[in-house]
């Protein structure tokens, strides 16, 4: 089959179009023919090995951890799919290994979900790691709940767009900060107050609107935004981020709660988003898509940062 691969850590040169062999479906497993994959940052950081101590690898390495697709085999004992169900799911395993940049993935079936019926391979692609990612930081670290204020670090992404969307179906109020002239986007999304992190007086202007502060901050973006996230918390209130391990010395101090989360795999909460899409109570923007031996040129567009929604592999 086709795929990208990785053979050693580096730059986007190392990424190689390659033929390699097609998994074999074993017990409690599905077998799935991948339609769309889609690129995440997180993707970026394993191709230069920033994740290498962290999580077990195996070279070569395919990268990706969102997928759609169809299904083709299923093992003994896998009995939640049949062969031409669509499905999608996030892939990320123990070891890093063999991932959705090809055109075949073997996956346990607790990791795969139907896909909603509503929408495209491609769109379908976009949403489980950010998803899931905007999902557990909300609810499962932020304990978000109806009528708090939450404001967003990085919402125009694809995390940043989701939890805009699961933030305001829960009743809460919803602050984001993005680049320039994503304003009619983030309102589209139902964002209540936007914040253009250009103008160096941005969270001064917060802190005019909200002199309370939020409930719960989502640093999707890190960096001296993500510095600044600390004192923009209400407290007793939430810091959750996906970027950097909190520091605990300056959360204390402000007494404020910090969590960090790397987010998991959970075929439930991947199914209440695929509810949620199939009721349409959520939009999805694809930013861009390329074809799967373009997985280079898809690396170097992210690496820009300022994506407005997802950056998409199709695979043919």
């Amino acid at each position: 089959m086709k795929s990208i691969v990785i053979k050693s850590y580096g730059g986007v040169d190392k990424l190689i179009y390659a033929e390699i062999e097609k998994p074999n479906v074993c017990e409690g497993e599905v077998l799935i023919r991948i339609k769309a994959a889609g690129v995440n940052p997180v993707d970026c950081k394993i191709r230069k090995g920033l994740l290498k101590s962290r999580m077990k690898n195996e070279f070569p390495i395919t990268l990706g951890w969102d997928f759609s697709g169809i299904v083709v085999d299923t093992g003994y004992s896998a009995k939640r799919f049949k062969p031409a169900d669509e499905v999608y799911g996030y892939a990320r395993r123990m070891k890093i290994s063999q991932g959705t940049y090809a055109e075949y993935i073997v996956l346990p079936e607790s990791y795969v979900v139907h896909k909603p019926s509503n929408i495209s391979f491609d769109e379908a692609a976009s949403v489980p790691l950010a998803g899931l990612t905007a999902f557990q930081a909300l609810f499962d670290k932020g304990k978000m709940v109806k009528h708090q204020k939450v404001l967003i670090l990085g919402a125009s992404g694809g995390v940043g767009s989701f939890a805009i969307q699961f933030a305001k179906i829960k009743g809460a109020e919803v602050y984001a900060l993005a680049g320039p002239d994503r304003e009619e986007y983030l309102k589209d999304l139902g964002a209540d107050y936007i914040f253009d992190y250009s103008d160096k007086d941005w969270d001064k202007k917060y802190l005019e609107i909200l002199p309370e502060k939020a409930d719960i901050v989502l640093d999707f973006v890190g960096q001296d935004v993500g510095k600044k996230a600390y004192e923009l918390t209400k407290e007793k209130g939430t810091l959750v981020s996906v970027i950097n391990q909190p520091d605990v010395d300056i959360a204390n101090k402000l007494n404020i709660n910090v969590k960090y989360l790397f987010v998991e795999p959970d075929s439930i909460e991947l199914d209440k988003i695929r509810d949620w899409i199939e009721k349409n109570k959520i939009k999805i923007n694809i930013d861009k898509t390329f074809e799967l031996k373009d997985a280079a040129q898809a690396h170097q567009y992210i690496e820009k940062g300022h994506t407005l929604g997802k950056v998409i592999l199709r695979i043919p």
